[in-house]
């Protein structure tokens, strides 16, 4: 559809909102309506509950949406990395069962990659499948996954071949995170918050059929979704929908309540993010903007924080362009890891040992003590620093490759952490 004009898109779908739009329905009733019209996630085929837009138009549609007043598809958390690795990889089953369920938000997903022992080596992981004539049979544990308490649908890479190399005997599943067999866990952090959790699985099963992408193709399917995080890691993405704010109607009241429940694990990201907005302010406060030491590091972590921002920006660019994920993701990780530290670091200096205090005893009522204890973890979700440099290294400067002595071999006799 690269002849049609923005400006006949939009008068398109502003259209079909003045017939179609009544904040009197139900969410998910109003989001199949989305979900059917295509408007919804118009840059997705035809086939698939989309128009086969550009980006460009694309934005445009949802851009309309938001103006309208009006809500857009669930697009919030995993169910967006979920589905941006089911339409490349799954098959037509796959999509036509899963797809359509995240558009209207009944389904919520979580991540399960990471493991106890093999956190940054990813492709180290232990969790294995077995077949068993139409069933794949998993047992393992995941951790740090975010938001796995209520998920219906979790996306993950287990073990189906060990020996072969460790990258090439992973595969990709769709599990049912509700069935019998899965336990989910809470896990406490150091600043209060319980975003995360453990997931045991003992003989979960999952169908043949709801294997995603080639037997033993995992990392390749796996590597879709984390270029799709990486992208998106430079800042927390709105939730609750396109256009979705305060008005009277049963659809906004359900949209609160699906608003709460898909934030509450992400409240402290802000403050894990370094909360370099706060960094003048509150030197100025203090009276702290007067020590030229201080009024550097503060200048330091605003100039590297306005510099990541025009890196994000070029990002999501090339994403409204329709372009591919690639290693801008991880430039921006990376960048926003270094703005997370230098905000720490002129938060403490201007706040100095009062910084440790929590609660309304603290400054900006603990805001400032929740930052220091949340700030290391953004060096290490969605992939360390060390792996985002690495990835910088090898794929955008052209470096060799980091000598391994587990790349090559049966991975079953690769040395592993093993509690005796």
């Amino acid at each position: 559809m690269t002849d049609v004009s923005e400006e006949s898109i939009r008068s398109e779908v502003k259209a079909w909102l003045e017939e179609n739009w009544n904040a009197d329905l139900g969410l998910v009733e109003w989001r199949s309506l989305l979900a059917e019209s295509g408007w919804g996630t118009p840059s997705w085929p035809k086939q698939w509950y989309g128009r086969g837009l550009s980006a460009k138009l694309s934005s445009a549609v949802l851009d309309e949406i938001r103006q309208f007043g009006a809500i857009g598809a669930a697009d919030s958390g995993v169910r967006m990395l979920a589905s941006a690795t089911l339409m490349e990889h799954a098959t037509d089953y796959q999509k036509d069962k899963l797809l359509h369920r995240i558009i209207t938000g009944e389904d919520s997903w979580c991540q399960l990659f990471s493991e106890p022992g093999s956190g940054s080596d990813l492709a180290g992981l232990t969790t294995r499948a077995d077949l068993d004539g139409d069933n794949w049979i998993i047992n393992g544990q995941k951790v740090w996954t975010t938001s796995a308490h209520h998920a219906n649908y979790g996306l993950l890479l287990a073990r189906t071949d060990w020996d072969v190399p460790k990258h090439q005997g992973i595969s990709y599943f769709v599990l049912d995170v509700t069935q019998p067999g899965v336990e989910v866990r809470p896990l406490r952090q150091m600043n209060g918050h319980a975003s995360f959790n453990e997931v045991f699985m003992t003989d979960a099963v999952v169908p043949a059929n709801m294997l995603v992408g080639k037997l033993n193709g995992g990392w390749q399917v796996g590597m879709t979704t984390l270029s799709h995080e990486r992208r998106l890691a430079d800042g927390l993405r709105p939730i609750g929908g396109s256009g979705a704010k305060k008005a009277k109607g049963k659809i906004f009241s359900e949209l609160a309540a699906e608003v709460k429940v898909a934030q509450e694990p992400y409240r402290w990201y802000p403050q894990r993010a370094g909360r370099p907005d706060l960094t003048v302010s509150r030197a100025r406060d203090t009276g702290a903007l007067e020590d030229p030491v201080i009024r550097q590091e503060v200048a330091k972590a605003l100039t590297i924080h306005q510099a990541s921002q025009w890196t994000a920006r070029r990002a999501r660019q090339a994403q409204r362009l329709g372009r591919p994920p690639g290693p801008e993701g991880s430039l921006g990780k990376l960048a926003a890891s270094n703005v997370a530290r230098a905000a720490a670091l002129a938060h403490t200096l201007t706040s100095g040992a009062d910084s440790m205090l929590k609660g309304e005893d603290g400054p900006k009522d603990g805001i400032i003590a929740e930052i220091l204890l949340s700030v290391p973890a953004v060096s290490i979700a969605g992939g360390t620093d060390e792996i985002q440099r690495n990835i910088i290294s090898e794929r955008v400067l052209g470096l060799p490759k980091e000598p391994r002595t587990d790349a090559d071999g049966p991975f079953k006799d690769v040395p592993r952490n093993i509690v005796k």
